[in-house]
């Protein structure tokens, strides 16, 4: 199976109705949330702070009357500017392109496994505006080997894990952490579905250059298409 097939059959998987937080939480109370610079709500607050976005993202919340912001795929944000983890002269080379998906919602939120897997690998990625506590699973599709990254968990969601360990569908792998320990970030998940990990254990990209965004255009999938939102 190439990569385009395995995209196709991962995209039939909606049918099983996959959730990667508490899943008694129903996808009829998500919304779709617009972080890029086209934004110009970001312009009213402090970009910086992690507690004006918790602000801002309970607010959208509550003026919605919904329970997960999400979105992000491909998207070309502001707030990497903060960090320079990030930040590079060159713009081309700048990283602000999202390419995994966020679901923002309280700390504390189960997060679960999307596909039957094992543990791959588990790091906390402690620079400025990185994920924090990120656990990597292998999945194995019909004989195509895949991954996904869970990214600003709790720093309790590492302890105990063993590398090779079994997980099932929806099993409660981790939860998600506060900014003190996620990066300094509003609570939320990065949830993100990779194709080659090209050696990478614990951490993975979540943010590309816009001269590397056609290679993370293809080694990653967008996960709304198999969340199904």
């Amino acid at each position: 199976m190439n990569s385009k097939n395995f995209k196709i059959r991962l995209a039939a998987l909606t049918s099983q109705n996959i959730f990667v937080i508490d899943a008694a939480i129903p996808k009829s109370d998500y919304t779709p949330i617009d972080l890029s610079k086209a934004n110009t709500d970001l312009d009213t607050f402090d970009s910086s702070s992690s507690q004006d976005w918790d602000t801002y993202i309970t607010k959208y919340l509550k003026e919605r009357n919904k329970k997960v912001a999400f979105g992000g795929y491909l998207e070309k944000r502001g707030i990497y500017n903060r960090s320079d983890y990030f930040n590079n002269p060159n713009p081309r080379a700048e990283r602000n392109i999202h390419i995994g998906l966020d679901l923002w919602i309280a700390a504390g939120t189960s997060v679960l496994a999307a596909f039957n897997g094992e543990i791959h690998s588990f790091k906390d990625n402690t620079n400025f505006g990185d994920y924090g506590p990120t656990i990597i699973l292998r999945h194995d599709l019909d004989g195509f080997v895949f991954y996904t990254l869970y990214g600003h968990l709790s720093r309790e969601s590492l302890a105990n894990l063993k590398v090779g360990a079994m997980v099932s569908q929806g099993e409660i792998i981790a939860y998600l952490g506060k900014a003190e320990v996620n990066g300094d970030y509003a609570p939320h998940l990065h949830f993100q579905m990779i194709i080659d990990l090209q050696g990478c254990v614990g951490d993975y990209p979540g943010v590309c250059s816009l001269q590397d965004l056609e290679f993370y255009k293809e080694n990653t999938v967008n996960p709304e298409r198999v969340l199904e939102f």
